[in-house]
């Protein structure tokens, strides 16, 4: 890490970490998630392979919280899209480096990949509407809007593309009025809210990193 990342990757953890403290009675499941969380999120925004091995894991943990909060879209969307997802980015990252550095390539989204990603994002999102409304599940337009953002974020993790930052930014952002909603009925849940809008922060640094390797990647 540089210095920047090194101080961004340490006050987000403390801030998770002091949140949890405050608010978490206890709750080590979500201060474990949410330290695995942050950590993805600036691997991921170096462009790093890792950092996808630990969206997978932060999805597992993350996916068993929001089962508690009968927030089953989030569970769903994160267990069954967003880890699978990152399965095969993970993969497209280790079979696509920058030459010999650790760094992914990064691509360019082509019309035929934007037109399937635009009628799959459709179908996800009207499935999901009418799925989470038969579940019961809690806030169904906002965790709604959650799945569409993060598939098209996720999707486009795989395809490489530095959009990929600024569509999990507009996640976060859903996120973090989720569980406001969330703690305003329970307290405990606000190391929640405080992970998702380091996420935010995390992201809109990984846009402008992403932004930068594609600049230097096509000037080499």
């Amino acid at each position: 890490m540089t210095r920047f990342e090194l101080f961004l990757w340490l006050g987000s953890v403390a801030a998770v970490a002091i949140s949890s403290i405050l608010f978490g009675d206890g709750d080590h499941m979500t201060l474990i998630a949410t330290i695995i969380g942050v950590t993805a999120v600036i691997f991921v925004s170096k462009g790093y392979a890792l950092g996808q091995f630990l969206v997978i894991v932060f999805s597992v943990f993350y996916g068993i919280i929001s089962f508690y909060f009968t927030y089953y879209g989030e569970m769903v969307t994160y267990l069954g899209m967003t880890a699978p997802i990152a399965a095969l980015a993970l993969i497209s990252w280790l079979r696509n480096p920058y030459q010999q550095t650790k760094t992914v390539t990064v691509s360019k989204v082509n019309r035929k990949q934007m037109i399937v990603l635009i009628v799959l994002t459709v179908i996800v999102t009207v499935a999901f509407y009418f799925i989470l409304g038969a579940l019961g599940n809690a806030n169904l337009l906002v965790s709604t809007i959650s799945i569409t953002t993060s598939f098209v974020a996720a999707s486009l993790t795989v395809l490489r593309s530095a959009a990929y930052a600024a569509w999990y930014a507009s996640n976060d952002f859903v996120l973090v009025i989720l569980w406001v909603l969330a703690s305003m009925q329970s307290p405990s849940y606000i190391p929640m809210v405080v992970c998702f809008a380091v996420f935010l922060i995390n992201d809109l640094y990984g846009f402008y990193n992403w932004r930068r390797l594609s600049r230097m990647q096509r000037l080499d």
